[in-house]
């Protein structure tokens, strides 16, 4: 039998607080203890530590402080042409003037909060408008009259531990796989920054150079190739990712290239390196590497590449300048061998991807049905 579940516009048990930037020119704001939030770092759900952080003067000079649990929503900028972001705080933290902070009243569990205004989030993002300057905003009055299911308190934890279940799950999987890239990074700088190889301690090196062992420009040993562009109105939702310069921005029915393949940022996030063992679309602010060409060890390699922005209005890579950069390759041997050894660690990290995917997936799935009584608790 469903639920019978009563609304109310959010305004009514939810506080919203605007957030601020201290000024930049004051050194005695910034470098502190407490972290300050910027729309760009709400990709977690949960949110400790940020970029930059500020002191105490900092959170009472042009920054507004919020302890732990409260929930922060993007209400400006250019990520609300594709979602609404929403996390929630795991300490006291600062935030600035493209986030609210909504704390709820003692009606009002705030991971209740949290996970209902995550299964309204394409609806929310929908309400968004045209700001200045091309960007997005939604309107607090929108907000502000979202109607909001009052549960009893003791249902909402109830709907809440059933979802952080899921978070949890998915989270913990975040942090393996980032052990084991970091242990993947470990290793490759180990033996080829380092130069403690196997065998290292009966190998001479000249200049840096180990015997048997040489530099190569990266244009000889793995050109870049353009990606395709592909605009947000032509992508049809479908099993294919679709890598900008930031990563994986959305999915499509088709490739362009076959996996694996090392994606390279070339407009906007210059350098940035990605690994897609999978078919792909490369969009046309980055570069790729055919997938005959590619290696973890290129994958590794080309994270510790120092590439340098040569546009100056658009941060952009020029291919030549990339193309001349050196890299230190070892005889076959030690390739072979780094190969071996790191691709264990990068299968145990997709099968983690592939099981979040299907965690976040029936997550997606029950939150909805939980919130409007569809499955009783």
């Amino acid at each position: 039998m469903r639920r019978q579940v009563q609304t109310v516009p959010l305004i009514t048990e939810v506080s919203f607080l605007s957030g601020g930037t201290p000024r930049m020119s004051e050194s005695r704001f910034w470098g502190g203890d407490i972290p300050w939030i910027s729309s760009g770092e709400m990709t977690e759900s949960r949110i400790s530590y940020t970029q930059r952080s500020v002191t105490e003067d900092g959170a009472r000079h042009g920054a507004r402080m919020v302890p732990a649990n409260t929930v922060l929503v993007v209400v400006r900028g250019m990520s609300l042409a594709k979602e609404f972001r929403i996390s929630i705080s795991e300490r006291e933290v600062t935030f600035n003037q493209d986030i609210k902070a909504l704390q709820p009243s003692k009606k009002i569990d705030p991971w209740f909060l949290f996970y209902y205004l995550k299964s309204q989030k394409h609806a929310i993002r929908d309400s968004a408008t045209d700001a200045s300057h091309g960007t997005k905003k939604i309107e607090t009055r929108v907000l502000e009259q979202w109607p909001f299911p009052l549960l009893d308190i003791p249902t909402q934890r109830s709907i809440a531990s059933i979802i952080s279940a899921y978070d949890d799950l998915i989270e913990n999987n975040r942090r393996r796989i980032q052990l084991l890239e970091q242990a993947a990074r470990l290793l490759y700088k180990e033996w080829f920054v380092h130069l403690r190889f196997p065998g290292h301690e009966h190998t001479q090196i000249i200049d840096g150079v180990p015997e048997g062992w040489e530099k190569k420009p990266l244009g000889a040993i793995a050109p870049l190739k353009y990606g395709k562009a592909l605009k947000n109105d032509d992508r049809v939702p479908g099993p294919f990712p679709v890598y900008g310069s930031s990563g994986i921005v959305g999915t499509h029915t088709k490739a362009f290239v076959s996996g694996p393949t090392i994606i390279v940022g070339r407009k906007g996030n210059v350098g940035s390196v990605y690994w897609s063992p999978d078919d792909c679309h490369p969009i046309d602010t980055v570069y790729y590497v055919d997938s005959g060409l590619c290696s973890l060890f290129l994958y590794y390699a080309l994270q510790l590449m120092t590439f340098i922005s040569t546009d100056v209005a658009v941060p952009g890579l020029n291919r030549d300048f990339a193309h001349s950069r050196l890299l230190l390759v070892a005889n076959h041997k030690i390739l072979r061998l780094f190969e071996d050894t790191v691709s264990p660690l990068h299968q145990q990290m997709e099968l983690l991807k592939r099981q979040n995917a299907s965690l976040i997936k029936a997550r997606d799935l029950l939150l909805p049905k939980l919130m409007t009584g569809e499955i009783m608790v």
